[in-house]
């Protein structure tokens, strides 16, 4: 089963459906065989390569009401955050470009697989929610992408140049054809649409349907205990 997950890392959203995600993982019973593939989804591709202004005065001018208005509503997105086990500094992160941030995933998914490309991803999150870095700073970019275990010269490369952005472009193309007006937005094995940080329960009424679905069940109609059959240990005559 592949997981694909549209979402950008300045997305709170994104960050609590991802715990929740893995906590629904984590009680499925074929985990093992799940693949998890992240997805480029830019929230602001206008916004700064290198960010100074706070989010919450940047939020407050786009969506045209003030900054007394909008804190209780990331205040309630911080407390709905705790409960997933996460200390969101919506306070302190900045207004940022994330096109690098997203290219460097894909190096990832390239160069080491999901494994890899997960890491990297959860660092950045991290780097950006809890440590308030602004990730369209190359410097943090790179120090972030060497710890999570990338090639330091390969990230030099990726973040001088181009190089994946046309990869960015596709999955945002294909975040619109499937409909995805925003994110987080899971698509299981290309046939079923998750939208939005749902809870636990909808992440694993999704999962089990997905596996059934590739892997159906067998009903057997006739036979039982007594029914003549052989087996490891023999034929019963």
């Amino acid at each position: 089963m592949r997981i694909e997950i549209w979402s950008d890392v300045v997305c709170p959203w994104c960050y609590i459906g991802k715990r929740r995600l893995e906590a629904a993982l984590s009680g499925f019973e074929h985990a093992d065989d799940v693949e998890v593939v992240y997805r480029s989804f830019e929230l602001d591709p206008s916004a700064p390569h290198h960010g100074t202004e706070k989010t919450l005065p940047s939020i407050a001018r786009k969506y045209g009401r003030s900054v007394y208005e909008m804190r209780p509503m990331m205040e309630g997105v911080m407390a709905t955050a705790v409960e997933e086990g996460l200390d969101l500094k919506l306070f302190d992160t900045v207004h940022t470009n994330t096109i690098d941030a997203h290219r460097l995933l894909h190096l990832a998914l390239e160069a080491g697989g999901p494994t890899l490309q997960r890491r990297l991803k959860e660092a950045l999150l991290a780097a950006y929610f809890t440590r308030a870095e602004d990730v369209g700073d190359h410097a943090v970019l790179r120090r972030v992408a060497v710890e999570a275990g990338l090639d330091p010269a390969r990230v030099d490369t990726v973040l001088s140049g181009d190089e994946y952005a046309a990869d960015v472009a596709a999955d945002i193309a294909q975040a619109r054809a499937y409909g995805a007006t925003g994110v987080p937005f899971f698509v299981v094995d290309q046939r079923y649409g998750i939208s939005g940080a749902q809870p636990v329960e909808a992440f694993t009424q999704v999962l089990e349907r997905a596996w059934a679905d590739t892997h159906p069940a067998i009903e057997v109609l006739a036979g039982g205990p007594d029914a003549a059959v052989c087996g490891p240990d023999g034929c019963a005559v």
